[in-house]
């Protein structure tokens, strides 16, 4: 009898450990193009079936801003604003609407080192390998005429925007891919999705914390040497948006220039090879990436530390790291 009972009660607790093994959250993740770009959608759920569900979701929204955004895609709000640029004002989604002024007060916030009629610039800097010689200064003058967030007119009441100058484009490669990774986020989180990241080519986004409840943790390039990672940062509720210049570039005059060009000057960007930028929205922290490395090492740091809820880490072209103020790093 009391070996019955013993087997009774081994049965049972191998059924409850069972159950708690079955009933445990795990990570389920789909690596994918989107946008033209790698997306790596991560979601935490009790089964297979319910992530590839979660993940599935994800996937549409991102699609879904991508065909609204996208100044390739012909038949986009976009291209039709870029269509009719000097010739009339266009009615778009309020969506479409209100990422565009938040674009332009980010233009205001960073003194136009921020711009998304980036788009209107000649692009004479090349970055395969071609240029043996930098342009000259009328050509660099030149490139960036059709460039300039004050000419993107809004009209609140008709939802209605224009670029006053003939030829002029607005786009989103700076600000898209964390816009899409944040609607994405907040439609899983509707979802009841508790946890999870969506890393939008180094926009990532994260919610929640990993079924063990420890933190993700988001690991941070060392740019000197790309296949290393030199620290480790927690974050739990927030996205992080790392910019690097150590692949696209050219050296003139032992000068170093970077891809990403000031649009108030059309020159590139020079002194600081990585930035990474912490944001309660992949949005703004994308948009403020791309601003630290045109207005540079310490008028960006400045700008950053007056900013609430913002960090950054800045590393320049000698290695040296810099901090905004209240940031921590796990140094690895």
């Amino acid at each position: 009898m009391l070996l019955q009972n013993n087997l009774k009660t081994y049965i049972t607790l191998l059924v409850t450990l069972f159950s708690l093994v079955c009933l445990a959250q795990q990570p389920y993740k789909r690596t994918l193009k989107l946008m033209g770009s790698r997306f790596d959608i991560t979601v935490v759920a009790d089964n297979e079936l319910q992530g590839n569900i979660s993940i599935d979701i994800a996937i549409a929204e991102i699609t879904r801003i991508e065909k609204l955004i996208s100044s390739w895609d012909v038949n986009s709000q976009t291209s039709a604003i870029n269509k009719n640029a000097g010739i009339q004002p266009v009615k778009v989604d309020k969506e479409l609407f209100n990422l565009i002024e938040r674009a332009i007060g980010i233009s205001k916030l960073t003194d136009g080192a921020f711009d998304i009629s980036y788009a209107s610039m000649d692009y004479i800097w090349k970055f395969d390998g071609s240029m043996t010689a930098m342009p000259s200064e009328e050509e660099i003058t030149s490139s960036v005429l059709k460039v300039g967030f004050k000419n993107i007119v809004l009209d609140k009441k008709n939802s209605t925007v224009f670029l006053k100058l003939e030829g002029m484009k607005i786009g989103f490669g700076a600000i898209g891919k964390g816009y899409a990774a944040d609607k994405a986020k907040a439609l899983l989180i509707e979802k009841g999705v508790s946890s999870g990241i969506i890393n939008a080519s180094g926009d990532m986004n994260t919610w929640g914390k990993q079924p063990d409840g420890s933190e993700w943790k988001v690991a941070i390039t060392n740019p000197m040497n790309k296949n290393k990672v030199f620290a480790l940062l927690p974050i739990t509720n927030g996205a992080v948006v790392t910019s690097g210049n150590y692949e696209k570039y050219v050296n003139f005059n032992g000068k170093r220039y970077t891809h990403i060009i000031d649009p108030r000057t059309g020159y590139p960007s020079s002194g600081i090879i990585s930035v990474t930028v912490f944001a309660p929205k992949a949005e703004l922290a994308d948009a403020l990436a791309t601003s630290v490395f045109v207005m540079g090492k310490e008028a960006g740091l400045d700008r950053i530390n007056q900013l609430p809820q913002i960090e950054c880490i800045i590393i320049d072209d000698q290695g040296n790291i810099t901090k905004s103020k209240n940031i921590k790093i796990d140094k690895l």
